[in-house]
């Protein structure tokens, strides 16, 4: 099936975006990558921060359903879904291509929290912290919200790790001290 020139633009973004950063990536490295030009571009996306948001969205989208469900292949219970979480993590990190969290990353880029892909890089997290909670809930977990923002720290700091030092077994160090939190949180 063949991508529209929106998609084909939005797809050459991307992969730009994620291994050179957004804003080391021009307008004119897109357009030569997605094989169009300026005038295509700016019809479907009227400034690079659009097509930067546009990213994040498509990214958000696909990376959390991919998340979810590999999530839910390897556990069936909450409990073990908050660990493979971990699981996830690991193997996700361990593929040539990664280049850390496309929205840490483009928090770092967009410091300011008003900024639109600021923003959008923060509801990714609050999702990400939604979706923990609710297993932890599940769960029995005490505070579900706590727990969850503890292993989401955890996630974070793993990825950021391996981002800056490749193979250093972040998500395994991580996962341990998952263990511990969640067995305190499901103490009666």
């Amino acid at each position: 099936m063949s991508l529209t020139l929106k998609e084909r633009i939005l797809k050459a973004a991307t992969e730009l975006f994620y291994s050179q950063g957004i804003k080391a990536t021009g307008v004119d490295t897109i357009v030569k990558e997605a094989n169009t030009t300026k005038m295509s571009l700016y019809k479907y996306f009227s400034s690079k921060d659009e097509l930067v948001v546009a990213f994040l969205r498509q990214r958000d989208a696909d990376f959390t359903a991919w998340f979810v469900e590999q999530v839910n292949q390897k556990a069936g219970t909450a409990q073990a879904k908050l660990l493979a979480i971990f699981d996830v993590i690991e193997e996700w990190m361990a593929i040539p291509e990664f280049r850390g969290c496309a929205f840490i990353n483009a928090a770092a880029e967009f410091p300011v929290e008003g900024n639109p892909v600021h923003q959008v890089s923060a509801e990714f997290y609050d999702n990400f912290r939604c979706y923990i909670t609710q297993l932890a809930q599940e769960c029995g977990a005490k505070s579900p919200e706590i727990l969850a923002l503890q292993l989401s720290l955890l996630i974070e700091g793993a990825i950021v790790s391996e981002q800056m030092k490749r193979h250093s077994g972040t998500a395994a160090h991580a996962k341990q001290a998952a263990i511990i939190l969640i067995e305190e949180s499901l103490k009666n």
